[in-house]
């Protein structure tokens, strides 16, 4: 169906504009202000933290956007849509692993679920 490319189609562009638009007016000013709070005592964690939460939602749209197009090929089998949902979760762990040095507990969460949706890819 030509209305699900659309929509797959229109997930990657509004993840774009947030990102960018996020980055630009929002968290930039954001960290401008000089008034974060200390996380693991500095505010480094803290934008940190800000910026892949930020961010991860877009990654998430992508994911979604991905399965839309399984559904418009017709490919949306248990297998295909775990796999998307396998590789979103991985990506997402890694991260937020890599950008908060391992610090942030979600990493492992979000690891444990991409293998759980590998696993049942296979």
């Amino acid at each position: 169906m030509m209305i699900l490319y659309v929509a797959a189609a229109s997930t990657f562009l509004v993840g774009l504009a947030h990102s960018y638009l996020g980055e630009r007016y929002i968290l930039m000013r954001l960290f401008r202000r000089g008034e974060l709070p200390k996380l693991n005592g500095s505010d480094l964690f803290t934008r940190r933290v800000l910026r892949f939460a930020w961010h991860i939602t877009t990654l998430a749209w992508w994911g979604f956007g991905v399965q839309l197009a399984l559904m418009a090929r017709g490919d949306a089998s248990v297998r295909s849509l775990a796999l998307a949902l396998a590789i979103t979760f991985l990506l997402t762990a890694a991260i937020v692993a890599g950008t908060s040095r391992g610090r942030h507990l979600a990493w492992p969460v979000f690891l444990f679920i991409g293998w759980a949706a590998m696993y049942a890819y296979y």
